[in-house]
């Protein structure tokens, strides 16, 4: 990050900001001793910061009435067009879990990675190799998207919203769909490996979108990626203690552990071979 100017600590940058986002220029601002000062992750994009900066400090519009915020309820678009995938992936989610309450196990059916039925009194789990010759593709990703609880949910969405919009503020919607689609199938595919059906959340993903976010600051700090480290080590931690039968002794025991494996493995190896690139960039 290449640090760019200093402002007041009672300056309003909120325009600026949402311009320099909106004309996919990376960028920081963090809070110092002597005010706000902004950085730059990609050095190639300081003339286009300064243009900008320059506008907003003569007062000038710098976004466009085509994107600046509807009156009323249209604003909720906003969060799509920043971030649509995120965005998408994020309505799905909280779709389905509507769907769940409402109609009950039927989602859950429709949506796990292989078909479910009653047999005898029991459950009947059909075979993946079988749903897909079938045409039930989706069966390969749709698990990411069941949720059994109100804190799975949330926790979750949280951490999706937090490092997708990164990804494609800095990379686009291209690679955020590209991450959810490897990392998701990804992760559920090592979670059905351990011979576990009845699974799901869209924390296999988080956990590719950590690996991907920490490697690209590590890696190319120029890149404009950041995460805090404790973040890292928070998430890291979690991961191994559900891990542990600790966890089972205080509740946490049904967690989809090989999913958050999975998925951290596919971030950190599309995390390092991106960082590779915008080094030798």
């Amino acid at each position: 990050m290449y640090r760019v100017m200093l402002f007041p600590h009672d300056a309003d940058v909120g325009d600026l900001r949402r311009a320099l986002w909106a004309h996919r220029i990376g960028h920081r601002f963090t809070n110092e001793e002597e005010g706000q000062v902004l950085w730059l992750a990609n050095p190639t994009q300081h003339d286009a910061m300064m243009q900008l900066l320059s506008r907003w400090q003569r007062g000038e519009t710098l976004m466009s009435e085509r994107r600046r915020l509807p009156a009323g309820g249209a604003s909720l678009a906003i969060p799509f067009r920043q971030a649509p995938v995120t965005a998408t992936a994020l309505a799905v989610s909280l779709l389905v879990f509507a769907l769940m309450w409402l109609l009950g196990d039927i989602v859950v059916a429709v949506l796990t990675i292989v078909p479910i039925g009653i047999a005898n009194g029991g459950l009947a789990f059909g075979s993946l190799g079988d749903a897909l010759a079938t045409g039930q593709v989706w069966r390969l990703l749709s698990p990411a998207f069941l949720h059994f609880g109100w804190m799975h949910l949330i926790f979750n969405m949280m951490w999706l919203w937090y490092f997708g919009r990164q990804v494609e503020a800095l990379h686009g919607p291209g690679r955020m769909l590209m991450i959810l689609l490897v990392a998701g199938i990804g992760a559920n595919l090592a979670q059905y490996a351990t011979g576990t059906v009845l699974f799901g959340g869209m924390s296999g993903v988080d956990y590719a979108l950590l690996g991907y976010v920490w490697l690209m600051s590590r890696r190319a700090p120029h890149s404009g990626f950041f995460v805090p480290q404790m973040l890292v080590v928070f998430m890291l931690g979690w991961m191994v203690f559900t891990m542990t039968d600790a966890a089972g002794a205080v509740g946490f025991g049904n967690v989809a552990n090989e999913a958050h494996l999975g998925g951290l493995v596919v971030g950190l190896a599309l995390g390092w071979y991106y960082s590779g690139r915008a080094r030798r960039h």
